[in-house]
């Protein structure tokens, strides 16, 4: 059987996410829109809730296609509202809008958001070697650095929290525990992606 980190409990979802996309690293700018969403819609709610409703809100957010989100009036956000398969949470769908403006208005002054995100790492992921879960903080230094600048940017639910947690899902850092098979994999694919 092979050691894992352990918070994933025993949701077959959960654990292919822990298996095959936590803590690799993200450079794709479509991707990453979509990150910032989820885990804004994450905020004091479980993560399992969000990837449980992950294909819906890909459907509602037309893909999360940065463009389009960003244009989204009114009568859109109203219809977002009643649909059952996402967080129906009025600040959390304007906050999608809203970062869907400020993520468009970074990509243009950076050139793309990839460049802009990944800065507050030094431009490549950082090995936490942790030994255990209680290792793992809820924030750290870049991830405060992260929430104000995109605070500053007209961002919304990016507390240095729910930045450390995108940080943590995007690869920008390595917090699979040592002795979980996924560590070294990913330390690998970090490498790679300098």
């Amino acid at each position: 059987m092979k050691k894992r980190c352990g918070w994933h409990g025993e949701d077959p979802l959960y654990v292919d996410y822990h298996d095959t996309e936590w803590g690799v690293p993200v450079h794709d700018d479509r991707t990453l829109f979509e990150m910032v969403v989820l885990d804004g819609a994450q905020a004091g709610l479980s993560w399992i809730t969000i990837l449980k409703r992950r294909d819906s809100y890909r459907e509602a957010f037309d893909n999360f296609d940065a463009w389009k989100v960003a244009a989204y009036d009114e009568r859109k956000i109203a219809e977002l509202l009643e649909n059952h398969g996402i967080i129906r949470n009025r600040l959390k769908v304007n906050s999608a809008v809203k970062n869907a403006r400020a993520f468009l208005e970074v990509s243009e002054e950076f050139g793309t958001f990839d460049k802009y995100i990944w800065q507050f790492v030094g431009g490549r992921p950082i090995d936490n070697s942790r030994k255990g879960l209680a290792d793992i903080p809820a924030r750290s230094k870049e991830s405060d650095a992260m929430s104000k600048d995109m605070k500053k940017r007209g961002f919304s639910f990016v507390g240095s929290t729910i930045c450390y947690a995108f940080m943590q899902a995007a690869g920008m850092v390595n917090d699979h525990v040592v002795d979980c098979f996924r560590y070294e994999e990913v330390k690998r694919m970090s490498r790679k992606s300098e």
